[in-house]
């Protein structure tokens, strides 16, 4: 794997190797999300993975961004050669209203350009960036590998591939010839694989040996902290009436180790934060997961004060650290420069207790 996880000794993850930091989107605190800008940025601020969620388009290309709905993160809304391709889906059960990436060649969605997906962030290089496709993605992190000696990983995930599936458009097959194409192949290559679909992963464990990573959500936090969760799409479909709460159980977690190297679970799921806005006991689910052999993940950490719970006094550090003292074995941020700055921090600090 990269080259920063490295084996050290007083480090709780699985393996006793340093923490990875995945560039959520690329640095997407700093730059429209999922843009060739924002991985770029991702990588000089030290990430050792960049993170390509992919959809398709209409000709079969897969392409960088986080929905197949284009209109919250490009200027398509705006195009009034477009207007006429805004339609009504449904996508994983609920409909929506917009612009939709199978509708459109890959040359079309070139014309786009990328913006900002929240208005508190810095909105200044909308309009400058194109979509970039999963080929643009790995080719950069290929370049940078030779540029910086450090190895920059890559870490897709499949969106909504049940969704693609019933369109004639799967993702798994073109994803994993594409990557073996480039030279990336076996457990030791740079590689993770996502879904928070759950026979997808299935799927690709029987096209590859990359290491794969079982993403869950939980969509409402309780008064008491508690979650409730929703559920795989495919889980739907097939009439499991699993959630991914119990996917997280010791006997979810041992099943997922049957076709996964890991979880990427939401925080909350390791340290809730009750409706006050405080800290709650953090959750066995390190532990749990690391005791069914598989890595742990969590998303996504956020350097503004609103994604902060009141004991970190607005300082995202602290949560960093709280984590990294917890075994993660890595995470997923928007702000990959501080990510990397507190974890090499906390690698070589006094062995005590996080002070939050």
């Amino acid at each position: 794997m990269s080259d920063r996880a490295r084996k050290t000794e007083s480090v709780p993850t699985l393996t006793g190797r340093i923490p990875i930091v995945i560039g959520h989107r690329g640095a997407c605190g700093l730059r429209p999300e999922h843009t060739l800008a924002s991985y770029e940025l991702a990588i000089e601020h030290g990430a050792d993975f960049i993170e390509p969620d992919l959809v398709a388009t209409g000709d079969g290309v897969l392409i960088a961004r986080h929905e197949p709905e284009l209109s919250a993160t490009t200027d398509v809304a705006e195009r009034p050669e477009y207007a006429s391709r805004k339609t009504l889906k449904s996508i994983d059960g609920v409909e929506i209203e917009g612009w939709f990436s199978c509708d459109f060649t890959l040359v079309e969605i070139k014309t786009l350009r990328a913006r900002q997906r929240f208005g508190f962030r810095d909105s200044s290089f909308d309009g400058r960036f194109q979509i970039p496709t999963l080929q643009e993605v790995i080719d950069l992190a290929r370049s940078a590998t030779l540029r910086t000696g450090r190895t920059i990983g890559l870490y897709p995930e499949t969106k909504h591939p049940s969704f693609f599936r019933q369109l004639g458009l799967p993702l798994e097959e073109t994803l994993v010839q594409m990557l073996h194409d480039c030279g990336y192949r076996g457990r030791s290559a740079p590689v993770f694989l996502q879904s928070f679909e759950v026979q997808n992963l299935k799927d690709l464990r029987r096209l590859t040996e990359f290491p794969i990573v079982q993403l869950t959500d939980a969509f409402v936090i309780q008064p008491n902290g508690h979650l409730r969760y929703g559920q795989p799409l495919d889980f739907v479909l097939a009439g499991d009436a699993r959630t991914y709460g119990d996917l997280l159980t010791p006997v979810g977690l041992s099943e997922i180790a049957s076709y996964a190297d890991g979880i990427g679970p939401w925080k909350g799921s390791i340290v809730p934060v009750g409706a006050n806005g405080r800290l709650l006991q953090p959750t066995p689910l390190v532990e749990d997961a690391h005791a069914a052999g598989l890595l742990v993940h969590p998303y996504t950490f956020r350097n503004e004060a609103q994604y902060l719970a009141a004991e970190y006094n607005q300082d995202p550090a602290k949560e960093y650290e709280l984590f990294y003292h917890l075994g993660v074995d890595g995470l997923f941020s928007d702000f990959p420069e501080t990510a990397v700055r507190v974890r090499d921090a906390w690698v070589h600090r006094p062995k005590s207790e996080p002070t939050i």
